[in-house]
């Protein structure tokens, strides 16, 4: 018999931890009972009482499992440890505030046993609020052109992964991970299926998502899948050296020769200093995302320090 892992990542999810471990576990009895199946949270250190939660949960059924983390490690390492943590045949990481449909875990596995070996949920609409849905789209479009690497637009890592693909995560070390890049780079050789779905509204709680956490998701994606920064960097310094050197050959020709009596004081200085400080500074951040994620890497902490597991 075949065994199904559910991934289920949360931080400050009190109010539907209970909810999606039911509607998972019914669907799969339901819609795939010649299955086998676990269910594991994965806690970022949640403060509101979702850890009791699942401990009573884990209490009720021993087919629920949970990891809890020492402290929140972000939004990109605590699924990716899950993930690597579970011995299914497949597994299927999916988002405690029922944003990804629980009903495409049947979807996934059908096309999984057509010999998919990784099948991905990619939203073609979303009940979310419309702007965040336009600034997304916007993101996707830049870093799908940016990337040398055929990034997959509006895939935030829903979907199912094969045991093999499985494998390949935990072989690749990576301390820096971004599954939705790894899947775009290697998912050709695992017969990728792209699955459409409408995401839906969040069922209860806020989102932990602020402009801090999409800022970090998106040169997290840049700095490891783009060169264009570094190479941009380089060619617009470049102009705007040989411009800078225009414009100062220019204005001493003008000065010493007194074009038409030409006198303009320091303000071709000042305005000139301004704009290509403006740019410098700029591009020098722009670096600065590189080297840390570089320091990152380098350093290589571990991805999630557990506290402790349950029913493993």
């Amino acid at each position: 018999m075949k065994k199904i892992s559910i991934l289920i990542p949360c931080f400050n999810e009190v109010e539907n931890v209970e909810a999606i471990s039911s509607a998972v576990e019914k669907e799969i009895t339901t819609s795939l009972p010649e299955y086998d199946y676990e269910i594991a949270f994965i806690d970022n250190a949640s403060t509101d009482g979702t850890r009791d939660k699942i401990e009573a949960i884990c209490a009720s059924n021993p087919k629920i499992k949970a990891i809890f983390n020492v402290t929140n490690f972000g939004q990109f390492n605590s699924p990716f440890y899950g993930m690597c943590a579970l011995d299914g045949d497949c597994v299927i990481p999916i988002c405690a505030d029922f944003q990804d449909p629980v009903e495409m875990i049947t979807v996934f596995v059908h096309e999984w046993e057509k010999g998919h070996r990784i099948v991905s949920g990619v939203k073609t609409s979303s009940r979310e609020n419309g702007f965040i849905y336009l600034l997304r789209t916007a993101y996707y479009k830049l870093i799908k052109n940016m990337s040398s690497t055929q990034m997959i637009e509006h895939f935030t890592g829903f979907g199912l992964y094969d045991k093999t693909f499985i494998q390949l995560l935990r072989n690749l070390n990576d301390p820096v991970p971004f599954i939705r890049g790894i899947v775009a780079e290697y998912g050709s050789g695992f017969n990728l299926k792209l699955i459409p779905y409408e995401q839906p509204k969040r069922r209860a709680g806020k989102t932990h998502n602020n402009f801090y956490t999409l800022y970090d998701a998106a040169m997290l994606s840049i700095t490891s899948y783009t060169k264009v920064g570094l190479r941009l960097a380089t060619i617009v310094g470049f102009i705007c050296s040989l411009l800078s050197f225009g414009v100062a050959v220019v204005y001493l020709f003008m000065k010493l020769t007194n074009w038409y009596g030409f006198d303009a004081g320091q303000a071709p200085l000042i305005v000139g200093l301004f704009f290509f400080m403006s740019i410098e500074l700029f591009f020098i951040g722009l670096m600065g995302e590189y080297i840390l994620n570089i320091n990152t890497r380098t350093i290589h902490r571990p991805l999630v320090v557990e506290e402790k597991r349950i029913n493993f």
